[in-house]
């Protein structure tokens, strides 16, 4: 039951928006476009979420507008959020970098996610996959570190920023496995993807559902998933732990949210109301990212959200 469940979100979503943050549905909400903030570029897990929740909302009558802004590991997106009038007129969709690791990576952080953020809920979580040009010489983990050990230095880790899970994915592998590798980090994982499937990186960890067509397709080679078990959509690739790395199970996530609001009682009871107004799910069958697993989120429980 953990795997593959019905994905009510988009219910969740769209009840949520029409409840508003109290004042909101009296005065006719929606009159104007919904943002939905993404903090990277196009094509990786956030934008491909957000554009897919942009698209139910717009099919319900919704016009509702996507827009990347990428750059600092989502602290660009996420300052946005936090300047934003909490009227439901601006959400974003985040990752665990944005929403989490930023908190601890970051000295003087542009934005607290403690204060300035009420999370709406997780849309998908998804482990990650070591990816390889398809060219590369490595076929498995310990043909991987072989290599790795071998040549010091000469694999480069690319990620969709620095703190993201990619990144700190490959920095424990580096750890465990007592190898080196240079950290390069974009704006995104699409760009890093595509800079593997060009041979200019030698591996990164990209969150598994995006990548799982180009796999499939030949353009990059998948070595091992951070997942406890196997993945069914890649029954043949084996997981870290099983390849001899104990214990390296890494987690991912993609979440809504939106800025704190200033009315209390007012959002918690949109968001009470909305777990009974929710529509047919359609939003799983259309998203290429596998849902692992979602759920809600307590408002008086966010610390525990924030800092997992």
């Amino acid at each position: 039951m953990k795997r593959f469940i019905h994905a009510l979100y988009i219910g969740f979503l769209l009840s949520a928006f029409l409840i508003g943050t109290g004042s909101s549905s009296a005065q006719g909400y929606p009159s104007k476009p919904v943002k939905v903030l993404v903090p990277f570029v196009a094509g990786g897990t956030s934008d491909i979420v957000a554009r897919a929740v942009a698209q139910k909302l717009n099919e319900a009558g919704y016009t509702t507008v996507v827009e990347n802004r990428p750059g600092a590991n989502g602290s660009i997106a996420a300052e946005a959020l936090a300047k934003a009038p909490a009227d439901g007129y601006t959400i974003m969709v985040g990752s665990i970098g944005v929403l989490s690791i930023n908190m601890g990576l970051y000295r003087n952080p542009r934005y607290n996610v403690m204060k300035d953020f009420d999370p709406i809920t997780v849309v998908i979580r998804t482990p990650n996959v070591l990816i390889t040009p398809p060219g590369f010489p490595a076929n498995n983990i310990k043909e991987f570190i072989e290599y790795a050990r071998k040549n010091p230095g000469k694999v480069s880790y690319g990620s969709s920023g620095s703190g993201s899970s990619d990144h700190l994915s490959a920095e424990l592998f580096k750890q465990q496995t007592n190898t080196f590798g240079v950290h390069i980090p974009y704006r995104g994982g699409a760009a890093a993807q595509a800079d593997i499937m060009a041979g200019q990186i030698e591996a990164s960890f990209q969150n598994f559902g995006t990548v799982v067509p180009l796999i499939r397709a030949g353009k990059m080679k998948a070595l091992a998933v951070t997942s406890s078990e196997r993945m069914p959509q890649l029954p043949n690739v084996p997981t870290l732990i099983e390849s001899g790395i104990a214990g390296f199970e890494v987690t991912s996530w993609q979440a809504v949210a939106a800025p704190r609001a200033y009315q209390r009682k007012s959002w918690q009871s949109y968001m009470l109301t909305s777990q009974r107004v929710c529509v047919r799910p359609t939003l799983h069958s259309d998203l290429p990212i596998k849902v692992l697993n979602w759920f809600l989120i307590d408002l008086n429980r966010r610390a525990l959200f924030f800092c997992c």
